[in-house]
This record gives structure tokens, C-alpha cells and sequence, in this order.
């Protein structure tokens, strides 16, 4: 995959987040960790459940969907801010699954693609050579 100078890569899993920005060029990607941004996760969507079942998921799966909802929420509001043009995501599947349901219109024309693959917590080198494979 071509990355351009200055575009985002989000890294996402059902806990972690993590951003880089290409401060190379398209030949020569270098990956460049920011900040992690503070996540305001109170979308609980699954509600509050006493049991587990299949109609009703445990605890951990409604944080990690809060989670999933919290980032997309700073990427839309990075992307409807002018802060975001270009984005790619690499998500865990089920994670990645949670986020496309919260893409504002924007953000979605922002992205140039996905990867469902866990690679959060694995650092630059993971996340180049996930961007490589395709």
C-alpha cells in the first residue's frame, strides 16, 4: 500500500490505541508514533447485562465495543476538524467490525483502507510490514 507523506495509520484492538504519522515518503514509509489521545469511552451500547449469553455479551465485550466507539468518535471528530485527510486502520476483526458501524461519512471517505489484523502493542515494524502485505 502507498502511504503518503503525513498520512495516519490507527493501530486499534479492543484496548489499545495507537497512531502514527508517515514522516517519510512513498518509497520509503517511516512511521512516526503521537500521542496517545484520551478517550471518553461511555458508549456502553450492549447496555448493562447480569448474564452471558450469546444475545447478551460479557462485560469485557461491551468494553472493548466502548472502546472501538471512542476511538472512532476522536477520528471523526479529527476528520469532520480538518486534523485527519487521509487514514488507514488496522484493527483487530471484531474490533474493526465495532468501529465501521460509528464512521461518520467523512471519516469513511478518509479511509483509504483497512486491515483486520491485531498488531497493536507490536510497534512500527509490525504495522509496516501489515501495510506491505498488500
Amino acid at each position: 500500500m502507498i502511504l503518503e507523506h503525513g498520512d495516519v495509520v490507527a493501530v486499534v484492538d479492543g484496548a489499545k490505541f495507537e497512531l502514527y504519522r508517515n514522516q517519510g515518503t512513498e518509497i520509503e514509509p517511516v512511521l512516526s508514533r503521537l500521542p496517545t489521545p484520551v478517550l471518553r469511552e461511555t458508549n456502553k451500547s450492549g447496555g448493562a447485562h447480569h448474564y452471558t449469553s450469546s444475545g447478551n455479551p460479557s462485560g469485557h465485550l461491551l468494553e472493548e465495543d466502548a472502546h472501538a466507539a471512542a476511538v472512532v468518535d476522536w477520528l471523526n471528530q479529527q476528520v469532520l476538524g480538518h486534523k485527519i485527510a487521509r487514514l488507514v486502520v488496522i484493527a483487530a476483526p471484531r474490533t474493526l467490525g465495532e468501529m465501521r458501524r460509528h464512521y461518520h461519512k467523512a471519516l469513511r471517505a478518509a479511509v483509504l483502507s483497512e486491515f483486520p489484523r491485531d498488531v497493536a502493542g507490536r510497534g512500527e515494524q509490525a504495522v509496516l510490514r501489515t501495510l506491505k502485505e498488500t
